[in-house]
């Protein structure tokens, strides 16, 4: 992972194939791609990826061509129609697949078997459990009854793999994604007229709280496949500030009220600005244990710094008082984690500024050895601290006391100056 987060900005909705043509745009591996996708367990199809002209911008379009059949399943909506054994969904806009209904495992058959990372395979499978779980959800049947006619089609599959590894080929650290802007209105399935977003759209919206912004444009923007993508691969919320790296536009299919662009960029955090998130809640019934492992998974999982202090409640309880310290981008993700591993019910937040020195890591040789040394300057104030990891494996290797080891690498940086 290289540090940097992947943003989708969804004003246009998102699709499957728009989402892949935006991370083609980006530069996704294209070779892992095309071998991926002729390793597939699948007949009948081919991909082609060109550039078209949306709203008089130069976009990358990403397009599934199936032998017997050329259109956009994606486009169409997802809908139930029992049948016989199971319950099978459907396109809505009357264009029939040669193909047989497919269950959930052997559509993860045909994933595990094909020419791909583990890292893309766990994405995809991830796609087609939340689209599988909504479908089933939206017909009132169990998981297992879900025999996946559009969904399982071959173009569909294709979509997903391709979401897969894409994503997976740009080694990005974080996902977001801004509000995913909506259409209004009815739509025509097969079996009659249903509202917009698509049942299985606000299904998966609400299990996986994406946020959806309803516009005044008629129809869906929205599709199963492209929620289903959000709610796999998102890992914070859109920073407040940032430097954009890359710009990829992937195209929509129809013509619209709206642009039909998806547009993705790879950002990084705005150097200029330094605003930080502090999360702060009261927990009266954990343990030390219990809260010093919430600290140490709070760490791991990008906080700028996380600890506790003892408190006294109402009524005389004894108590600690939680704080950590974040970016926007990693606050959804470091809530979620301080509601699963304290018992607290709530959490306060405040946005602020802060000032801090420019820093550094060198690596020093020092009469120990080669040590990581953290250097602080800021209008010429000048701070230096030893790693604790590089400095501790040191003393593990040498056997000497860490207090002993760090006056000797500070002396070896005063003496430097």
């Amino acid at each position: 992972m290289d540090g940097r987060t992947l943003y989708f900005e969804c004003y246009s909705g998102i699709s499957g194939d728009m989402a892949v043509a935006a991370m083609l745009d980006l530069g996704a591996d294209r070779e892992a791609l095309d071998r991926a996708l002729s390793s597939l367990d699948l007949d009948g199809f081919r991909t082609e990826v060109t550039r078209v002209s949306k709203s008089g911008l130069d976009v990358c379009d990403f397009n599934v061509i199936l032998d017997e059949d050329n259109h956009d399943h994606d486009a169409d909506y997802l809908y139930g129609h029992h049948h016989g054994d199971g319950h099978h969904v459907h396109g809505s806009e009357g264009h029939h697949h040669h193909h047989a209904h497919r269950g959930l495992p052997e559509i993860i058959s045909i994933i595990d078997r094909a020419d791909m990372t583990d890292s893309a395979k766990e994405v995809s499978r991830r796609i087609f459990g939340i689209i599988g779980d909504a479908e089933a959800k939206a017909h009132g049947v169990p998981l297992e009854q879900v025999h996946f006619h559009e969904v399982g089609a071959v173009d569909s599959i294709v979509d997903i793999v391709s979401l897969g590894v894409c994503i997976d080929s740009l080694h990005v650290s974080d996902v977001c994604f801004s509000e995913l802007y909506e259409g209004t209105g009815c739509i025509r399935c097969q079996h009659g007229v249903i509202p917009v977003p698509a049942p299985a759209v606000a299904n998966i919206a609400e299990a996986h709280g994406l946020s959806l912004r309803i516009t005044d444009s008629k129809g869906e923007y929205v599709t199963p496949t492209g929620a289903a993508f959000a709610a796999a691969v998102r890992t914070c919320g859109v920073p407040r500030s940032f430097r954009i790296d890359r710009v990829g536009m992937g195209a929509g299919k129809r013509e619209s009220e709206r642009s039909g662009i998806l547009r993705a960029m790879l950002i990084s955090p705005d150097p200029a600005s330094d605003t930080i998130v502090k999360l702060e809640c009261n927990v009266d019934d954990s343990t030390g244990e219990a809260l010093g492992y919430a600290a140490e998974r709070l760490m791991a999982e990008g906080a700028k710094d996380a600890h506790y202090v003892p408190v006294f409640m109402k009524k005389g309880r004894p108590a600690y008082q939680l704080t950590v310290i974040c970016d926007e981008g990693s606050r959804e993700r470091l809530e979620r984690t301080i509601l699963e591993e304290t018992s607290t019910v709530g959490i306060r937040r405040a946005v602020m500024d802060r000032t801090v020195m420019d820093r550094r890591i060198e690596k020093m040789d020092t009469p120990l050895g080669r040590v990581q040394v953290k250097m602080c300057t800021a209008d010429g104030i000048e701070k230096a601290h030893p790693e604790y990891e590089s400095l501790a494996a040191l003393c593990r290797e040498k056997g000497i006391p860490y207090r002993e080891a760090y006056d000797i690498v500070m002396a070896a940086v005063r003496a430097r100056r």
